[in-house]
């Protein structure tokens, strides 16, 4: 029954569409969001990273933020300043990705976006290795890693929304990413798997890639 005031016996309105409308919206910013969500704001971020758009440290920043985030509007948030998903990139047929690097008194390096396989060996003597997960395209739900460094320093960066599993001898992780974790990662996230060998030398895990040193005046 609709309400009427005495003098006219028009329907009394409660609220303007405008008003209505503001009121949903700020509903909708304050819902509270899910695993999935998260994860969709992560992989954007990781976009961005990979075009160039994001520096090393926005996307640490970004990434551990979606992580944590509780709200539409905490996520909405990370994706501002960023444009909106393009469509599906064709799958152009090829060669799969390499799953041996050996470097003899050189370097191995493999960073933004590249297709990691579920099983990759590196293998570095006298030398270095970097490999940057961070911006990279996981073939399967778990990667293993087989890391032998012979007076060397193998470091691979991960995202903070990957799970990491270390066996071996030699091997490291960051202190940081061990006591500042912040969140729980889901059941299914993907997971890394380190088993690393390194005499005189180390395999190193981290989230954030080693701090550079001031340049001299």
């Amino acid at each position: 029954m609709a309400v009427t005031d005495g003098a006219f016996g028009m329907p009394e309105v409660h609220g303007t569409p405008e008003g209505q409308a503001t009121e949903n919206a700020a509903g909708g910013a304050a819902t509270r969001a899910s695993d999935r969500e998260r994860d969709a704001v992560v992989q954007r971020v990781q976009d961005a990273f990979a075009e160039g758009r994001l520096d090393d440290a926005e996307f640490d920043e970004r990434t551990r933020a979606a992580l944590t985030a509780r709200t539409h509007a905490e996520l909405d948030a990370l994706l501002a300043d960023l444009p909106a998903p393009a469509g599906a990139v064709p799958v152009v047929p090829g060669r799969g990705p390499g799953r041996l690097a050996i470097a003899l008194k050189s370097s191995v390096r493999r960073g933004g976006r590249w297709r990691v396989p579920e099983r990759y060996t590196t293998v570095v003597y006298k030398g270095g290795g970097w490999l940057d997960l961070r911006a990279a395209e996981l073939s399967g739900p778990v990667t293993t890693f087989l890391a032998v460094a012979y007076k060397s320093r193998v470091t691979i960066l991960v995202p903070p929304n990957v799970r990491v599993e270390m066996t071996g001898f030699g091997v490291t992780q960051g202190l940081e990413d061990e006591e500042d974790l912040g969140y729980r990662l889901p059941a299914d996230a993907p997971v890394v798997h380190v088993r690393g060998i390194a005499y005189k030398g180390t395999v190193e895990i981290a989230t954030r890639p080693p701090e550079r040193p001031a340049l001299r005046g």
